[in-house]
């Protein structure tokens, strides 16, 4: 009997071409069900979060893993309407307040600026003039938004859909995500599994401390904001506090934004209560802001989240305006863990491509960050650094 003929292989060419296909048949998916892909994103995020909390409930209280699930979506769903319900009436008061106190302004601009002209190189600029043409421009924009009643009711009905598309796809991404992971792993060539294992522990380490330490780093914030801006009698204070808590979801950039407002409305409106001129308040208003931000950066961010989610400003500023234009108000938050992961998988066929160990620290790459140090403001004083250098010695 004759032996039967071995499997003929894919030549290498066979295989660039497929994988060159398949990649264009994905793009060409992505392309067209791109209005999916926020909504996906956003199931996979909630089941990500989730997904520990079921399992502690299933392992704690004993239950299925179906029922487990249903208690994190119905604790997750209380706490995301009871806050909301907590904070809004607090919050419509002092955006009231804003409306009244910016009303305010602009009449007194326009009160001081009535008669106000300027010469400047033999033309005269009418102040008056301007501003009344800046608010009459301002009018012209708010005005489409006025009457879209059926438009909104629209997207409201739009949004619920989409709602209730997001919690359907994250229960069933939690409720097989054991079987999902078998399927993945039993896909990897043998050659490649360990090296598999260990990157996906390393990007599942990002992305752990990046969501779930980030919303204790943001509550940890604001709290700390609203205690000092109700200290010093700073404008809006549990608004700027709640402000400050989200702007923690953008690295490198959330602490410029809400310094930015808060110079702004410091030196328009002053303190509540503390007797002091609106430019010595504002001083005040920057010095604690860049204690905190030392603060923030050497000492909670370390602790909380970490260093794995760590990148430079510069490269945070690019990927977040990126994300923002080619993904859009969802790609904000998500850019820092992103580009962390990419950091990963860059690292990892950097090293394939050059022989060498893409589990080791690289010569090229950035020196690793030192361990928190929670005495940083010694760090200030020469004379101190001098001292211990000399008893280390």
């Amino acid at each position: 009997m004759a032996a039967p003929n071995p499997r003929p292989h894919w030549s290498l060419v066979t295989k660039i071409t497929v994988s060159l296909l398949l990649l264009a048949f994905g793009v060409f998916l992505l392309f067209t069900f791109r209005q999916l892909l926020a909504p996906l994103i956003l199931a996979i995020v909630l089941a990500y979060i989730l997904s520990p909390l079921a399992r502690r409930l299933q392992t704690n209280l004993g239950i299925s893993k179906i029922l487990a699930i249903f208690l994190a979506f119905l604790i997750f769903i209380i706490i995301a309407f009871a806050i909301p319900a907590i904070l809004i009436p607090y919050l419509t008061a002092q955006f009231g307040s804003i409306s009244l106190d910016l009303d305010l302004l602009v009449r007194t601009l326009e009160a001081s600026l009535a008669t106000t002209q300027y010469e400047i190189v033999g033309f005269r600029i009418d102040v008056a003039t301007m501003l009344e043409q800046a608010v009459g421009s301002l009018q012209q924009l708010i005005q489409p938004a006025i009457g879209q009643t059926l438009t909104l009711a629209a997207q409201i009905v739009t949004s619920l859909v989409w709602m209730v598309f997001i919690f359907v796809v994250s229960f069933y991404l939690i409720k097989d995500s054991d079987k999902f992971s078998i399927w993945v792993d039993s896909h990897i060539p043998p050659d490649y599994r360990g090296d598999y294992v260990l990157l996906r522990t390393e990007i599942n380490e990002i992305w752990s401390a990046f969501f779930r330490g980030q919303l204790v780093l943001a509550t940890v914030v604001a709290i700390i904001f609203a205690f000092f801006g109700l200290v010093i009698g700073l404008p809006f204070a549990l608004a700027m506090s709640l402000l400050a808590g989200l702007l923690e979801f953008l690295p490198s950039i959330g602490h410029t934004i809400w310094l930015t407002l808060a110079i702004i409305i410091s030196l328009l409106l002053g303190s509540t209560w503390l007797p002091m001129p609106n430019w010595a308040f504002t001083l005040l208003v920057v010095g604690l802001h860049v204690v905190f931000q030392q603060f923030d950066l050497n000492y909670l961010i370390p602790r909380i989240i970490g260093r794995s989610v760590r990148l430079p400003p510069l490269i945070v500023i690019l990927g977040t305006v990126a994300a923002a234009v080619s993904v859009g108000v969802l790609g904000i938050p998500l850019a820092a863990p992103t580009i962390a992961s990419a950091r990963v998988i860059g690292r990892y066929i950097y090293s394939q491509l050059f022989d060498l160990d893409p589990f080791m620290p690289l010569e090229s790459a950035a020196t690793p960050l030192p361990p928190p140090d929670p005495q940083w403001w010694r760090k200030l004083d020469p004379r101190a650094q001098n001292r211990e250098e000399t008893e280390s010695r």
